[in-house]
């Protein structure tokens, strides 16, 4: 997969392919191998998080400047909601389904909650219905569809901060002791496998790219400017 995320190079003496134009002898080589490490399938879901992090902020731009009653374009909605259906919900959401919660529902771990974390994706699309059908040049116009989006917005990542945070710091970890490190080695490599079936090359990375498009249309690409005065 060109531009594998999956895989990073410790860099440093032996990490580097040759010196002065010379080749390093083959104990170099097979040092700079054993340094390729494949990133595990939790932290793979917590990136794919960031992501998601990422078109939150957009969403909470587009809030804070209908609140200011500024000039918003339906478009500052429906994008990002697109690419929640598209790489959340379709991919992201539906490898946790597939992959992290049975282990969990099997062994009667943390049931309590991979069944709310369930509940909380079918809502989650519900809101993203409600943003796609109403954030159109046609509806958005309306103060009720208006309305609509603000209230999916508003509820979208009012559940999906917490939902996020009980991932990362509670399911994932305990993942290694439920299933394995080598289990959950062989996870990653099927979500890469799922991610090239859906997306072709750099999935992770176009989507990134996308939402980057987004933060630059609304004036929010820049990092420093959310950097207390």
């Amino acid at each position: 997969m060109q531009g594998d995320r999956r895989r990073f190079l410790v860099t440093g003496a032996a990490g580097v392919a040759a010196v002065g134009g010379l080749s390093l002898p083959a104990w170099a080589d097979e040092k700079k191998k054993d340094a390729e490490e494949e990133i595990s399938a939790p932290e793979d879901l917590m990136r794919e998080h960031g992501v998601l992090n990422r078109i939150i902020l957009v969403y909470e731009e587009g809030l804070r400047r209908l609140r200011g009653k500024e000039d918003v374009p339906p478009e500052a909605f429906h994008k990002p909601a697109t690419l929640i259906r598209k790489f959340v919900e379709d991919y992201h959401e539906k490898l946790e389904e597939k992959f992290i919660f049975p282990p969990f529902e099997k062994a009667k771990k943390l049931a309590d909650l991979v069944a709310v974390l369930r509940q909380q994706h079918e809502a989650g699309r519900k809101l993203t219905d409600v943003v796609l059908r109403n954030a159109t040049a046609d509806q958005f116009g309306k103060p009720e569809a208006r309305q609509e989006v603000i209230r999916s917005c508003e509820a979208f990542i009012r559940m999906y901060r917490p939902h996020e945070a009980r991932e990362d710091t509670e399911l994932f970890p305990a993942l290694y002791k439920l299933i394995g490190v080598k289990e959950v080695r062989e996870l990653g490599e099927q979500f890469e496998r799922e991610e090239h079936r859906l997306f072709g090359d750099e999935g992770f990375e176009k989507a990134v790219e996308e939402v980057a498009g987004m933060e630059k249309q609304l004036g929010i690409n820049d990092l420093a400017s959310f950097t207390p005065k």
